[in-house]
């Protein structure tokens, strides 16, 4: 998922041709406050466009700017994102502010230490997004490669996500010219269990696809799974065995969500428009 600048009319119609699942379009951090009322006409116009099937966010100044939330309610958009999360009563004053589903920004010691409170909060939430930036700089923490002053807090996010049924998304990568300690960083958020990867620049697009994306390999072994839980299934078997290894229930959820997500990759664009987002 992509952020794109409110007040950059060139790069909300660039973003359309780009193969990125979704697009955060900001109105917080990347404008400027006196810039603000120009990027939302700027977003007004840019969305009169069809952008296919990407999803898109509006991420606001604040949860009180109400201002952003009456543009939101204009948007033919997927949800808003609201920035510092920190309560679930944010939660809720973001939910009577918009008709939209909401995401979160955990970025605040605060925020990861609710995290489980704040998924409860409403059952219009979708989903988490990781601030990892301001995070560390709260917790007075150092930028390293294998992250690891940020691990607990990326899987207290994660164990709260996963309990209420929310989509989690990894933050941000600032090296833009360290493509190969990006690659690691998606990897890393592959191993710990996020669905995706937030991005600020579109030369990473391609490697956070190939990462979070599955494998041919994978796919195929995907669908191996399942025929073999069919069979065994026709077979009146509550098992079944792949090269040795014992096949569950457990097993065959986990095959069908790799293939739905490859399919859903693979499928036309919305419309007929645009390329195909991930």
């Amino acid at each position: 998922m992509l952020y794109v600048p409110g007040d950059k009319p060139r790069a909300l119609e660039k973003v359309r041709s780009l193969p990125v699942d979704g697009i955060i379009i900001d109105l917080e951090d990347a404008v400027a406050p006196e810039a603000k009322e120009n990027a939302r006409q700027c977003i007004a116009e840019a969305l009169s466009a069809d952008y296919g099937a990407r999803e898109l966010i509006l991420r606001v100044s604040a949860v009180d700017c109400a201002p952003d939330f009456v543009l939101a309610e204009r948007l033919p958009i997927h949800g808003v994102l609201i920035p510092k999360v920190d309560s679930p009563a944010m939660v809720r004053a973001a939910s009577a502010r918009t008709r939209h589903p909401i995401w979160c920004m955990i970025e605040t010691p605060l925020g990861v230490l609710r995290a489980g409170d704040i998924a409860a909060a409403s059952d219009r939430l979708a989903g988490f997004v990781a601030g990892t930036n301001d995070l560390t700089k709260e917790l007075r923490a150092r930028h390293v490669p294998d992250r690891t002053p940020l691990l607990t807090s990326l899987s207290l996010m994660l164990l709260a996500a996963r309990a209420h049924g929310l989509a989690a998304l990894d933050g941000v990568h600032l090296g833009l010219d360290d493509l190969a300690g990006f690659e690691a960083s998606c990897r890393q958020g592959v191993e710990l269990g996020f669905d995706g990867k937030t991005l600020v620049h579109p030369s990473t697009i391609d490697i956070a696809n190939r990462v979070f994306g599955p494998s041919a390999e994978e796919v195929a072994k995907a669908r191996e799974i399942v025929a073999a839980w069919d069979q065994a299934r026709a077979e009146g078997k509550g098992v079944a065995r792949i090269g040795g290894a014992m096949v569950e229930q457990l097993h065959v959820n986990e095959a069908l969500r790799v293939i739905a997500m490859a399919e859903a990759i693979e499928a036309p664009p919305r419309n007929g428009q645009g390329d195909r987002a991930r």
